[in-house]
């Protein structure tokens, strides 16, 4: 558990007798610098003028983009938070693992992160030969027309080659026909251990968060109940500290359900759109609901500067 501050032990309580308003808040999400479609400084104007006054930038296994995005907050007089969203491997299952509050220049995560990249392009010329193999060819150089960081290409760039070039109508709908696993473009990768993963953030000084954790219990291949219980057990173990409870992905039923798991398993509550890009996200940024009743949140106790002292700065 993350200790309480005696000065925010009152606003937690009221918190937890309200309910959280999470729109001001948005802890997840991506730019050009991983799979989005806006630059650090765009993402960040767009957060501004949709209310949004904390934010995170999360992108996958990158932290490049985390000063731009600090230095567009500032002029914005938002409260920026440096995150990064790493890819792991658990089991037969795929997870991310959000770290918020992180320390960026922390040789471990930097080295940790470079490695996890280093897989990408292997992987992108397998997935383009698997959909050869399906009569999609040419794949491969339009996936990397939509990266501006060739590094950190996935499938996302692929998605959306396929839908300009009219294989799908939809980045959703290449996903489920061609790139979700047991699909045709579907190649698994050994990313970082979750273990790795936590300890990297945590060394950092930053916030092990599982992110979109409903997003793992739906598909031919989803963990049941079971298995995602076994999953925060073991993601407790290994120091992770919050769960994702209201994600773009995730439904009504969803934000409940996994209320509950935090509370089962003691765990802090975050919010985050998971915005890639306009036409692309399930929400846009600004536009979360109310956390359940209850719920713990993450910067709870966190320790940020009036919104007015950034403004002047």
């Amino acid at each position: 558990m993350i200790p309480l501050s005696i000065n925010c032990v009152g606003r937690l309580l009221v918190i937890l007798a309200r309910g959280i308003k999470v729109l001001d808040y948005d802890l997840h999400c991506h730019s050009t610098y991983s799979d989005g479609t806006l630059t650090p400084a765009e993402l960040v104007a767009r957060a501004a003028e949709r209310g949004v006054k904390t934010m995170a930038l999360t992108d996958h296994d990158e932290l490049d983009g985390l000063a731009e995005a600090y230095a567009t907050a500032v002029q914005h007089g938002m409260n920026f938070i440096n995150g990064v969203e790493i890819s792991v491997s658990w089991h037969k299952y795929t997870l991310h693992i959000v770290g918020l509050k992180i320390d960026p220049s922390y040789p471990p995560l930097v080295a940790g992160l470079r490695q996890v990249r280093s897989g990408r392009g292997a992987r992108a010329q397998k997935m383009a030969d698997e959909l050869a193999k399906v009569g999609i060819r040419g794949v491969l150089e339009g996936a990397y027309r939509f990266t501006t960081n060739p590094n950190m290409i996935g499938r996302t760039h692929f998605a959306r080659h396929l839908v300009e070039s009219g294989q799908c109508k939809d980045v959703k709908s290449v996903f489920n026909r061609y790139l979700a696993q047991g699909k045709p473009g579907y190649v698994p990768h050994q990313w970082a251990t979750l273990s790795d993963a936590i300890d990297w953030i945590k060394g950092s000084g930053g916030i092990a968060v599982l992110a979109h954790p409903g997003r793992y219990m739906v598909g031919r291949k989803s963990m049941g109940s079971k298995t995602m219980r076994e999953l925060l057990a073991e993601f407790v173990s290994c120091g992770g500290q919050a769960l994702e409870v209201v994600t773009g992905s995730h439904t009504p039923a969803q934000y409940a359900e996994f209320a509950r798991y935090a509370g089962e398993f003691g765990l802090s509550c975050s919010c985050g759109s998971d915005f890639h890009g306009p036409n692309e996200s399930y929400r846009d940024m600004g536009r979360l609901p109310d956390m359940p009743t209850g719920c713990r949140p993450v910067w709870a106790d966190w320790e940020l500067p009036p919104l007015a002292e950034l403004k002047a700065a």
